[in-house]
């Protein structure tokens, strides 16, 4: 059986590396699908609702209105520091597919009930565009 999540935040970014508009810096409403598949147990549930936003939403709640920032980006963290801008440092380039990445390893790394056995993400930096990963529990 399969359930899935939607959650959304706001979130500024930059790609050093892009050659068109996505290296200034600019920001998305991203949108999360969290699906996960399991086996239905206790009260008929795959997994509560309220215990999926247990897992994801301080994750969400951090990168809210912040810039993620890869480590090697030392202009813009330099920049941000001066104006005192909430801020992420990964040590990653801030792509779509990399940030999907990063809520799956978080994901792996919760306390996931055992009777979830998959969980997929999906990225969406725009209404029309997203990255999708998935991971076996």
């Amino acid at each position: 059986m399969k359930i899935a999540k939607e959650f959304r935040w706001e979130m500024g970014h930059r790609l050093r590396f892009h050659d068109g508009k996505c290296k200034n810096l600019h920001g998305h409403s991203y949108k999360l699908l969290v699906e996960v598949e399991g086996d239905v147990e206790g009260y008929g549930m795959v997994l509560d609702y309220y215990d999926m936003k247990k897992v994801i939403g301080p994750i969400v709640d951090e990168l809210d209105h912040s810039f993620i920032v890869n480590k090697e980006d030392t202009e813009l963290l330099e920049v941000l520091e001066k104006l005192n801008s909430q801020k992420v440092i990964v040590d990653f380039e801030t792509t779509a597919e990399n940030i999907c990445g990063y809520f799956l390893q978080k994901i792996k790394t919760a306390d996931m009930p055992k009777n979830i056995h998959r969980v997929k993400v999906m990225v969406y930096e725009t209404e029309n565009t997203y990255a999708e990963d998935e991971v076996s529990l």
